[in-house]
């Protein structure tokens, strides 16, 4: 069953030999902040060790994605009226971050290289042997996922385990999650599921849940990893409305092209006007 939405860019070379998309589901509510997948995936992909220590502002130690980081569980204290006399109390948010291996990906767009590229899975995979490492890609994510690192000069982030898939495995950190908080799968199954848990907690009390970039019509054709989120997504500090600064490229060089093509115009027919008064 597809729930609707282009393809993902670069799918299409692939041909007949394309396989199912696959993704992520990652279900905040079942969160317990254990950081099992963070260290799974860093002992997969042979990740160096960050620089660890509390920051007075959380009790997360690893702080953010980045090069050598790409699995992050964010620890969010959210402080809200609990009580029926409205009174204050703090709530832990806990969420398991990843690349989210967008349909519409701006890091791949604009690689200069090819050393990002879209395998059979519908993911997105950089190569490190390809990367010359000149940053474009950073900016270029609307989440601040993909970053440069700095002792071997080339970017990185996360594969979705692109080597175990091709094994017929899931991702390290899928299988690492001792309460399937992060759940892996045919994309579109898990968009089937995932709105089918979305009542489920909606009913159980938390009529602030919904799914982020669980939507092929948002701005970046929706994502091939999503969340269900307890709250806002600007309190898991994610994007309201995310959209890829390469969405409108084609529309806009078809405008520089048109403008161009006007100017040229108008400079020969001023050139041939100039010569015609002579």
């Amino acid at each position: 069953m597809r729930l609707g939405g282009p393809e993902p860019r670069g799918w299409d070379a692939y041909d007949g030999e394309a396989q199912p998309r696959m993704g992520f589901f990652t279900d905040t509510s079942l969160c317990i902040g254990c950081k099992a997948c963070e260290v799974a995936c860093k002992e997969w992909n042979e990740l160096p060790e960050d620089e660890l220590g509390f920051t007075g502002q959380s009790y997360d130690n690893t702080g953010r994605l980045s090069a050598s980081t790409w699995r992050h569980v964010a620890f969010v204290e959210e402080r809200k009226p609990v009580l029926e006399d409205g009174a204050e109390g703090l709530r832990w948010l806990m969420a398991s971050d990843v690349c989210k291996h967008c349909t519409t990906a701006p890091c791949l767009d604009v690689c200069p290289t090819g050393a990002l590229f879209r395998t059979e899975f519908g993911t997105v995979v950089v190569q490190q042997d390809v990367c010359n490492g000149c940053g474009m890609c950073v900016p270029a994510c609307p989440f601040g996922v993909i970053e440069r690192r700095e002792d071997i000069g080339v970017a990185g982030k996360c594969t979705l385990c692109y080597d175990r898939l091709r094994d017929g495995l899931e991702p390290a950190c899928a299988k690492a999650c001792p309460t399937d908080s992060i759940q892996f799968g045919p994309l579109d199954d898990l968009r089937a599921h995932a709105g089918r848990r979305l009542d489920e907690v909606i009913e159980a009390g938390e009529e602030d849940a919904r799914l982020y970039l669980h939507d092929p019509d948002d701005g970046l054709d929706g994502g091939g990893a999503f969340f269900l989120l307890l709250d806002e997504p600007e309190v898991y500090g994610l994007p309201p409305d995310p959209v890829a600064p390469t969405h409108r490229l084609g529309v806009i060089w078809g405008a520089v092209g048109a403008a161009a093509v006007s100017i040229a115009v108008g400079v020969a027919a001023a050139v041939g006007s100039a010569r015609s008064s002579r």
